[in-house]
């Protein structure tokens, strides 16, 4: 059991959010589908609308508490922005290099990160339970994308870019852990997605891509991203981070694969193959056995 959590208890069930967050976010690859934009455009836009509404919702709810932050705190959360900044920017472009399987397969690696990580930094012993729902997982989503792996035309770059996301991803769950333990959601949620927002925007900007004259649907995407997968999914997932151990949040990350087919499916009439969906059952299946092997309390306070 995570100290950091052994003692907090939720109202909600944990695993409820999760689902929820699972849900959402696997709205993201279709969203960006239907969004004709750059990509790192896309991710600026992203979390800098998801920021746009937040922040001044912090603001007028928790005033005084953001007013209390210490500066800490305040360097834990911008370096927590950078981390997801660097996260979307690295496995966004990682698409323009390789595969789509390639990225989503490496970029899903971020379990194994914190399950790497979380032992070193805060001298827990992660148990055998959790290393197997980990390689199950993993071992899953490597087969979702096992029937699109070209057989030699993988390009390194692409690769060590999604890589790079699946890492940063894992330093933005730990990071979240740390500060959920003391920091209300809407809080932390609106001074990590704006950090995130300002990094990429200034990307964007110095890049000099474009970043007016959408069309209709590319403008609904993008705002349904914001709102959809960056306020409600994301936003699940940190909720969860004071309640459930990080690797737990960090495997329902690649659910994400699994409810991405299954829109694509049901938005795209994309049929999908016997070993998608092998796979899938797969990536639930660890996902399920990492949860039942948390004691996390739900009872009332």
């Amino acid at each position: 059991m995570d100290p950091l959590i052994q003692n907090q208890a939720s109202r909600i069930n944990p695993y409820f959010i999760l689902i929820i967050g699972i849900l959402a976010i696997s709205t993201g690859a279709v969203f960006a589908r239907m969004a004709d934009a750059h990509s790192l455009v896309i991710a600026a836009y992203r979390v800098g609308l998801a920021s746009l509404l937040l922040v001044p919702l912090a603001y007028w709810k928790a005033r005084d508490e953001l007013c209390r932050l210490s500066s800490k705190d305040l360097k834990i959360v911008f370096l927590a922005g950078a981390f997801l900044a660097i996260h979307f920017a690295t496995w966004i472009s990682s698409l323009n290099y390789t595969t789509i399987s390639n990225s989503v397969v490496l970029v899903s690696t971020s379990p194994l990160w914190v399950g790497i990580l979380t032992p070193l930094l805060f001298k827990e012993k992660i148990r055998h339970i959790t290393v197997l729902s980990i390689f199950i997982s993993i071992i899953g989503c490597a087969i979702i994308g096992s029937g699109d792996f070209s057989g030699g035309g993988r390009a390194l770059k692409g690769d060590l870019l999604a890589l790079t996301g699946g890492f940063c991803a894992a330093g933005y769950l730990i990071l979240g852990r740390i500060l959920r333990q003391r920091l209300s959601l809407l809080v932390y949620i609106s001074l990590c997605y704006a950090s995130a927002a300002t990094i990429l925007w200034v990307i964007v900007l110095l890049m000099g891509l474009p970043i007016s004259g959408f069309s209709a649907q590319t403008l609904w995407a993008i705002w349904g991203m914001a709102l959809i997968s960056q306020v409600i999914g994301h936003s699940c997932y940190n909720w969860a981070l004071r309640y459930c151990s990080t690797t737990l949040v960090a495997l329902s990350f690649l659910g994400e694969p699994v409810g991405s087919t299954i829109l694509a499916y049901l938005l795209f009439h994309e049929q999908p193959t016997l070993a998608k969906m092998m796979g899938g059952l797969i990536v639930l299946s660890g996902i399920y056995l990492a949860a039942r092997s948390e004691i996390t309390p739900h009872n009332k306070n």
